[in-house]
């Protein structure tokens, strides 16, 4: 199986409450810090990383409840999750950071860059979770999906039925299939590396719970409209958002809605391009990335 040395990658544990798993993958400058989505793990940034660290230091933290940190009975909600962020930023990194977050990742940087201003020095969203404008719709599988996670017992169910049967290359692809517009674009190691992750998460206990609870609480920060944008407006650094046209899971008229709001922020809509740049075209996203924060 494909390890992180691949891509330059080393492991690390710090005990926050219990232990996190982050990556370090290494480089020189000022720090980057990368925060993945629900479901995601560091995985999700291997491809990117490697094209930021000839100007910066770069790692990637495994939120609770995901990647290599499990729950051990922490919460798992997008506020828990934040105040980890905030954690790991002060004992880990100790200085400013440029905060690069995608989906979920993307809504607790924003919430954590409207608290701790001074934490941070620029602000690169990719796909963040945002909330729906009135009248536009979510795509039906996600929404489903959505609604089963809401409602107890059937969330859990539907990610055990979902499990049942289905090879670990299976369950990997299908998740490629809904976050990418061409799932292609991601490498045959980024697939075996995900695989063996889940392979290593099997046996941990409250994952599915834990997986449900953030769920939840990205929908319930999302409808809180009014609070959300107020945070947003709150964001002092500067801001980058990017949005891929074929995001199935968070519509590019919710990214436009969010641009519409905060002029100042730099907006670019990435074409045929789906919920996680980064693992679909890692080259782009980072020379704009670079490109952007020179400028």
């Amino acid at each position: 199986m494909t390890t992180l040395d691949h891509w330059g990658g080393t492991s690390r544990y710090v005990d926050l409450d219990g232990p996190v798993h982050y990556v370090d993958f290494g480089g020189d400058g000022p720090p980057v810090v990368l925060v993945h989505g629900l479901g995601g793990s560091h995985l999700n940034w291997c491809l990117l990383a490697p094209h930021l660290v000839d100007r910066h230091r770069v790692l990637a933290v495994d939120l609770a409840g995901f990647g290599l940190t499990h729950p051990e009975g922490r919460a798992t909600t997008v506020p828990a999750n934040a105040l980890l962020l905030e954690r790991f930023l002060a004992e880990v990194v100790g200085e400013p950071v440029v905060l690069v977050g995608n989906s979920m990742g993307g809504m607790i940087s924003i919430l954590h860059a409207a608290r701790r201003p001074a934490s941070v020095t620029a602000l690169a969203l990719l796909d963040p979770a945002v909330p729906l404008p009135l009248g536009v719709r979510l795509d039906p599988q996600v929404a489903a999906a959505f609604a089963m996670y809401a409602v107890p017992g059937l969330g859990q169910w539907f990610l055990r039925k979902s499990r049942t049967g289905v090879s670990p290359r299976r369950q990997v692809k299908r998740v490629l299939n809904l976050v990418c517009a061409n799932a292609k674009a991601v490498p045959e190691e980024i697939i075996l590396a995900s695989m063996s992750l889940l392979e290593q998460r099997a046996e941990v206990p409250g994952l599915d719970e834990a997986f449900l609870a953030a769920a939840r609480s990205v929908v319930w920060t999302g409808a809180t409209r009014r609070r959300y944008y107020t945070a947003m407006s709150r964001v002092r650094v500067p801001v980058y958002l990017m949005a891929g046209d074929k995001d199935r899971l968070v519509p590019v008229a919710s990214a436009r809605e969010v641009a519409r709001r905060n002029p100042s922020w730099r907006f670019d809509v990435l074409e045929d391009v789906g919920h996680v740049p980064q693992m679909e075209v890692p080259e782009l996203v980072a020379e704009r990335i670079k490109n952007w924060l020179e400028a």
